[in-house]
């Protein structure tokens, strides 16, 4: 299924400096197992960052409620408020965005939103072309599914306005920015390579992700190699070593008055 309108003359989305954040919470930040941030992870008002390590930042720093935490919550409320404010052009109320192509457009549900498979994303070849989702309360993806992009454009073009909270299901792949006003829950394996995900009252709950800002470089082959030793790390087998002696024969040394044997 094809669906959309072009919304080329919607308003412009500036994150302004949440865009720097590749997560973003209101009261907490908790990570499990092994996963990679591209960009800032911050936190505001509240002040709790958890499990990095085992978790890695590429290209960022920790904001705890400072300065740069307070204006990126601020201006995340700003871009939220935009998009839940525009017109819509076509209503999915009660659809599963799974099984179908979408293209440029605005799309509105009154109250939760599914994704259950695959969802395209279709930009004709436009590179700026949106995608913004006004969701009136929860967003949830099934395991396994996928949102991609296709035909020129970019996943920081994708918005997703949630009215409560957002969770990824698990290994599911999704693209776009996160805008929730609760919480955000990425469970084992979920992606959202390029995407943000940006809370404003809530926590941001992460298992094995990857995620982060659409303007962060790729990971350097080391970043690589280490996450993936900390990915396959929990599977190698515990064996017991057991000690050998070993014997090393060495030329007899003849020790002046002021050398020491050690």
């Amino acid at each position: 299924m094809i669906s959309g309108i072009s919304n080329a003359n919607a308003d412009p989305i500036t994150l302004g400096q949440a865009a720097s954040f590749g997560v973003l919470a209101g009261s907490t930040v908790t990570n499990t197992g092994p996963s990679l941030v591209f960009g800032n992870v911050g936190v505001s008002p509240g002040t709790a960052i958890t499990g990095f390590l085992p978790g890695l930042l590429s290209g960022g720093v920790f904001h705890l409620n400072d300065a740069v935490a307070v204006q990126a919550q601020l201006d995340l409320t700003t871009a939220y408020n935009v998009i839940a404010n525009e017109a819509s052009t076509q209503d999915l109320t009660g659809q599963d965005l799974g099984n179908r192509t979408l293209l440029p457009g605005v799309y509105h549900f009154n109250s939760s939103a599914q994704l259950t498979g695959a969802l395209i994303l279709d930009a004709l070849g436009d590179p700026n072309a949106r995608f913004d989702f006004q969701i009136g309360s929860s967003l949830t993806t099934a395991s396994s599914s996928s949102v991609s992009m296709i035909n020129s454009g970019g996943t920081g073009n994708v918005y997703w306005q949630v009215g409560s909270s957002a969770t990824l299901g698990t290994s599911s792949t999704f693209a776009g920015n996160i805008l929730a006003l609760t919480s955000i829950t990425l469970t084992t394996g979920a992606t959202n390579p390029g995407g943000r995900a940006l809370a404003r009252n809530g926590a941001v709950t992460l298992d094995t992700n990857i995620l982060g800002a659409s303007t962060a470089p790729e990971p350097p082959s080391s970043l690589l190699f280490c996450l993936g030793l900390l990915l396959i790390y929990p599977f190698l087998p515990r064996r017991r070593a057991s000690l050998q002696k070993i014997e090393i024969e060495r030329e007899p040394r003849v020790l002046s008055p002021h050398t020491s044997a050690c």
